[in-house]
């Protein structure tokens, strides 16, 4: 996978019955909070991360992420008919942007009026059924592209806590850039869900790219797809836009494996060089 950081994880395997080949064949991607790892097993194998059953191809690929604050380490283990393998995994820690903000009035700390929990918990769940829907493609094992052109103004894992209470960490990565400024499918995928009016997102689109990762795009002006919708990358899907609770207009990208959030900027190149596709432009 090229203009991506890539480790490549030594295999110490241990198996409670010898065999000729290994199940596990290989393991490439980032080994830190925010990471995401494709691996390839033998055919036919079933693989099992810290317990969870995993989707494998026909040819033996698979895919697993590290949330923003995964323990230390983790356990792949791997089973073909009567041979088992079992790999330890270690994570990196990272360190994360936290801000500290003591003094306000407390309306400014917990704002949200009772009335509006109902409309936030639907929208929720709508969110969520979006993510669990997952197609066995494998188009997550593309190179991403940067969805936006702009300015980067927020990162991953970042976190405010006002008058002593963390609130809930930043799970994406922000393009800040004029309303109207293309947003483009960094990975090809079939739209899961299309809402133009969220709370706290405002212009929502959630893309599914296979295997349990995808992608969410909020703060839009306008969406450019429909529920259901394949894409490819580098289509126009979007417009970046300040909707939702935003303070101004962008993007804010966000990369799930299921229900873990990952770092999208783990799976791009480094921001200066990127390049957007815009298939309107040729």
């Amino acid at each position: 996978m090229r203009n991506r950081l890539l480790f490549v994880l030594t295999l110490l395997i241990t198996s409670s019955v010898a065999a000729k080949e290994p199940l596990l064949l290989s393991l490439k991607g980032d080994f830190a909070q925010g990471g995401l790892v494709i691996g390839q097993a033998a055919p036919k194998t079933q693989v099992e991360f810290n317990g969870t059953q995993l989707k494998v191809s026909d040819d033996g690929f698979f895919v697993f992420g590290f949330h923003r604050d995964h323990e230390a380490t983790a356990t792949l283990i791997l089973t073909k008919g009567a041979t088992k393998e079992t790999q330890p995994i270690q994570i990196r820690k990272r360190q994360y942007n936290i801000e500290r903000v003591n003094g306000l009035p407390p309306s400014k700390v917990n704002p949200i009026k009772p009335e509006v929990l109902k409309r936030i918990r639907e929208e929720g769940a709508m969110v969520a059924s979006a993510r669990a829907k997952t197609s066995g493609l494998k188009h997550f094992m593309q190179d991403f592209i940067w969805p936006a052109k702009g300015r980067l103004s927020g990162f991953y894992g970042s976190q405010r806590v006002l008058n002593g209470d963390p609130k809930r960490p930043h799970y994406g990565v922000d393009v800040a850039a004029p309303t109207g400024t293309p947003v483009v499918a960094p990975a090809d995928g079939i739209v899961r869900l299309a809402h133009d009016n969220m709370f706290y997102s405002g212009g929502t689109l959630i893309v599914d790219h296979g295997f349990g990762v995808s992608s969410t795009f909020i703060h839009l002006n306008s969406i450019e797809v429909e529920e259901g919708q394949t894409i490819k990358q580098g289509d126009l899907i979007a417009t970046i836009g300040a909707t939702g609770r935003a303070t101004g207009p962008h993007l804010d990208w966000r990369i799930n494996w299921f229900k873990s959030r990952l770092d999208p900027q783990l799976l791009v190149p480094p921001f200066e060089t990127a390049s957007v596709l815009e298939k309107s432009e040729g």
